[in-house]
């Protein structure tokens, strides 16, 4: 089943794609044109999930959120069911103060696998239900109805990850706000800066302020997280492009490519080059 909305004049997009058994994303080729935020829900049995070129665990009854420029295959398609938004139909980012995800659920790093517990998993089937009669109602409301479902579903998912993820959360809200806003900064100027201390002028916070909140939250070290977030782009580029090693070098901010090959082994335990060897490039 496929289901979407489109508005030609603005490029706005929803999608409802569940037991479609070629469901996957690429998106620095084939999907490029279409940065397409996606929530996928997994109403079957454990598989396995590829994103990335990294697999991981998607266990029934859970929930996973993806960025707009991750690539991801699944091992059993038919069982998931996904959303797909791009920022035309509603950025999180402007709307952050409705739910309060961008950063957190949404936002490059470890993959949040959200758990449903029994009363989310029925308002999902619920919601879905919902969602299918809204997207076969042609109306002039069609689209303000699919919003509100839409932003329903992120602010229940992301309540269930913060509770299950992010502990004493209530209690200092600016805190975990912070980390949030980091990780929005390090997805923006992660090509370009890779101190510590950019994003902490950036926070009004010094450097030693953010390496103190981080663990609070089961946050990697804020260094840590901009290296990582490097690294994974570097990777992306690795084995979804053709770009060279020196290509990527400049692309990713780096002046020197024997400075940015001794980074990237450091880091990711192998050389760019070992590392496309043993990630063949897809298109």
């Amino acid at each position: 089943m496929k289901l979407s909305v489109s508005d030609q004049k603005t490029g706005a997009d929803l999608l409802l794609v569940s037991e479609e058994p070629a469901f996957d994303r690429l998106f620095y080729s084939r999907d490029k044109g279409n940065k397409y935020f996606t929530i996928v829900w997994n109403r079957g049995e454990a598989q396995t999930v590829n994103i990335d070129g990294e697999e991981y665990t998607f266990r029934p009854r859970s929930v996973l959120p993806l960025m707009f420029d991750q690539s991801f295959s699944f091992e059993d398609p038919m069982t998931v069911t996904a959303w797909q938004f791009n920022r035309e139909f509603y950025c999180i980012v402007d709307h952050d103060a409705e739910v309060s995800c961008v950063g957190f659920l949404f936002a490059a790093g470890d993959q949040v696998f959200v758990p449903l517990d029994e009363p989310t998993h029925q308002k999902m089937e619920w919601l879905l239900n919902l969602f299918i009669a809204e997207f076969k109602t042609r109306d002039t409301i069609q689209r303000e109805m699919l919003l509100v479902l839409l932003k329903r579903l992120i602010i229940d998912i992301t309540r269930l990850a913060r509770s299950a993820f992010i502990p004493d959360v209530k209690e200092q809200p600016e805190q975990f706000d912070l980390v949030r806003h980091f990780n929005l900064l390090v997805e923006k100027h992660f090509r370009s800066e890779h101190s510590v201390q950019f994003y902490a002028d950036q926070l009004n916070k010094s450097p030693k302020t953010l390496a103190n909140i981080f663990p609070r939250y089961n946050q990697k070290p804020p260094l840590q997280l901009i290296q990582g977030r490097i690294i994974l782009e570097a990777k992306r580029l690795l084995s979804y492009t053709d770009k060279t090693v020196k290509e990527i070098t400049y692309e990713l901010g780096f002046e020197d490519p024997a400075y940015f090959a001794t980074f990237f082994k450091r880091v990711a335990g192998q050389s760019p080059v070992e590392f496309r060897k043993t990630k063949p490039a897809v298109h």
